[in-house]
Order: structure tokens, then sequence, then C-alpha cells
């Protein structure tokens, strides 16, 4: 009996997830923390003020779009995320009960989506939104055209 030259040994299968890494990018997280998160009923906008301010005027250039990333930064490792996000709650809305629903539906999508595990949700709420206010200051239109 001769012995199998090496070249004709089979290797064993790999499972398919062995065969290549895949890496998630901060802004993917980003998107979908952020949708995520005005998902929720109460959250009224995201992001501080002078964020939403040059937001406003991103949004007003063709093609910006609405920044969908705006108030919420994200950490990527590769297995964990972290993220921070800024928030503005409606008025008469229970804060802390909108920040806990706001980190749940973040950590849900987040997870599931990615598969990363999330460590962190910190949330900032930057300002309430009142019901005398009027739309927002990027809502609004511009004095001078």
């Amino acid at each position: 009996m001769a012995d199998t030259p090496p070249q004709a040994k089979a290797k064993a299968p790999t499972e398919p997830a062995e065969r290549g890494r895949t890496t998630i990018a901060d802004g993917v997280v980003e998107k979908i923390a952020g949708l995520a998160a005005r998902d929720v009923l109460g959250v009224h906008a995201m992001g501080s003020g002078l964020s939403r301010t040059f937001g406003a005027v991103r949004d007003r250039v063709p093609g910006g779009g609405k920044a969908v990333t705006r108030g919420v930064k994200a950490e990527v490792g590769e297995v964990q995320t972290a993220l921070d996000l800024e928030i503005v709650v409606d008025y008469g809305v229970a804060i802390a009960g909108v920040a806990r629903a706001v980190r749940e539906n973040v950590i849900a999508a987040v997870e599931r989506m990615t598969g990363l595990e999330v460590v962190e949700v910190n949330i900032a709420v930057t300002d309430v939104k009142l019901p005398d206010e009027g739309e927002d200051e990027e809502e609004a239109e511009p004095r001078i055209q």
C-alpha cells in the first residue's frame, strides 16, 4: 500500500464564518442607533442645539439629506460597541422612561443587525421641546435669502 500524496489529502472543511472577517464601520452603527432612537415616542430630535443648527444648514444643501447620525457617536471594536446619544424630548414625557426606551430600542436594533455586543448606551438629554415653541430653528424659514 502506498501513501497518498500530500496534495491529494482533503482539507477539513471550515465553517463559512471562519473563512473571512467582517468589519462594521462606526457610521453604520451610528445610523442604526440614530434610526432606532428616533422611533421612540417622546424623542423630538437628536443632537445638541449647535449640531441641529449645523444640520439644518446641511439639510438645505441639495443632496445633503437628513443627517441620520446627528446626535449619535459610536465606538466600534471587533465584537463590542459603545454609544453616546444626545436627544431632545417632548415636554411632558417622563425623561427617565424615554431614556430607558431609547436605550432598549437602540441595543436591540444594533445587536440584531450587527451582531456586536452593545456594552453601553449613554444618553444626554440636551433640550425639551415645549408645545408653544413652534417648530425648531432648523425647520423655520431662513430670514435671509
